[in-house]
């Protein structure tokens, strides 16, 4: 029998640019970037999931009453940046 490898995609392939103060847009809206947590049992509690590895605290600015909530989708090709965001503040990383 041969092993089988599996390998993870790189968090950082994942997440995209998404770093606090950037705004992104897709499908689903137009989103601020708030927060990055990439404390996997933070990120979990945060989906509400068994297990994460990041989550991103975004808000929808076409919704003028968009609160605040936590995503885990990767970054696609449908994704698209409309503002970078900053690296360190906000960014939170695991233990």
């Amino acid at each position: 029998m041969i092993p089988t490898v599996i390998t993870l995609p790189r968090l950082e392939d994942e997440i995209g640019p998404r770093r606090p103060g950037a705004i992104y847009q897709n499908s689903d809206g137009r989103f601020e970037v708030l927060a990055l947590i990439t404390d996997p049992r933070e990120a979990a509690q945060l989906l509400r999931r068994d297990s994460a590895r990041w989550a991103v605290i975004i808000r929808d600015t076409l919704r003028p009453d968009g609160q605040p909530y936590a995503v885990g989708s990767v970054w696609t090709t449908s994704d698209y940046l409309l503002r970078e965001g900053r690296t360190n503040p906000g960014y939170v990383r695991a233990a």
